[in-house]
């Protein structure tokens, strides 16, 4: 792709996160999300190959599904209210719409088939950006709109997302899949403190990006695709396969490695709020994704 057109699209990619975090109006919402998403389809499908076209053709229907749910729910709740604040959600079943909307945006279970299948049909850098850049939007109307949100669907979707995602990451031999259900995973985590604490919930999003960022960039520099590569990254460049394992084991949150205070903070939150039952079901699904981050260490160092 020609480097002019290139900035440009990644230009169009920041301006369409910065509009939608910056509005409280929904058409202005709507608008950055649809930039957004219009931005980063020529880079989904710069290769060439049809697979990477078969990408971009499965990201853009959803994400338009999911906006134009977005848009239906929000021309509802104006008509009945006569107000596009997005903080003003007072018609049913206008917050239910917005909740699916954006999990089938973020790839939430049962809306996650198209994750996984997108970031193996696209080269590292692009997951990089889907895994990361594209999760931001979503997450800050979820954060404008969460204190009327019903709590009974976001608790399901995270439920269900630590468990699907444990579940499917298992037996995945592909690196860029078993980071699509790395995300799920964490995205359920997200949700399920979502409705209890804002301030958590950007902590919890902070700390994923920190441990996300570098591996995919360790991915990127030393062009490991599967875990047959990954077993051989020692050879190459041992402070990476290092870094590597330290940041697999964070990721699966064992103590007393970064990503261990983001999941204890909200267990504890979860339990003040007497949601124990919750707090309980997130622990047990998390040893399955606990499993595949050690299986990941464990191949890393097979040739150490």
């Amino acid at each position: 792709m020609n480097p002019f057109i290139l900035s440009m699209m990644i230009s169009n990619l920041a301006l369409g996160t910065i509009i939608t975090a910056a509005s409280y109006h929904w058409f202005m919402a709507w608008i950055g999300l649809e930039m957004n998403t219009l931005a980063i389809i020529p880079i989904l499908a710069k290769q060439h190959h049809p697979r990477a076209t078969e990408a971009a053709t499965k990201y853009f229907i959803i994400q338009m599904t999911a906006s134009s749910i977005i848009l239906f729910s929000s021309i509802f709740n104006a008509y009945h209210t006569g107000t596009w604040n997005i903080t003003q959600l007072t018609t049913h079943p206008t917050p239910s719409l917005l909740t699916i909307a954006l999990a089938m945006k973020l790839g939430l279970v049962p809306m996650h088939f198209w994750l996984p299948e997108v970031m193996q049909g696209v080269n590292t850098m692009t997951a990089l950006i889907i895994t990361t850049w594209q999760k931001l939007p979503p997450m800050f109307l979820l954060y404008l709109t969460a204190n009327q949100l019903p709590m009974v669907i976001l608790l399901l979707l995270a439920i269900s997302s630590t468990l699907i995602s444990g579940w499917s990451g298992l037996n995945q031999t592909q690196l860029r899949k078993i980071m699509a259900y790395s995300s799920i995973g964490h995205l359920g985590w997200m949700f399920a403190i979502l409705s209890t604490s804002q301030k958590l919930l950007l902590f919890t999003l902070t700390m994923y990006l920190l441990m996300t960022i570098p591996i995919f960039l360790i991915f990127i520099s030393s062009t490991t695709k599967t875990i047959k590569d990954l077993g051989m990254l020692w050879t190459t460049s041992p402070t990476s396969c290092t870094m590597t394992m330290v940041i697999f084991m964070a990721l699966g949150g064992l103590p007393p490695l970064s990503g261990f205070l983001p999941k204890w903070l909200i267990l504890e939150e979860l339990t003040t709020n007497h949601l124990i039952p919750l707090a309980t079901m997130l622990t047990l699904t998390s040893l399955l994704s606990l499993m595949f981050y050690m299986r990941l260490t464990y191949t890393t160092t097979l040739t150490v």
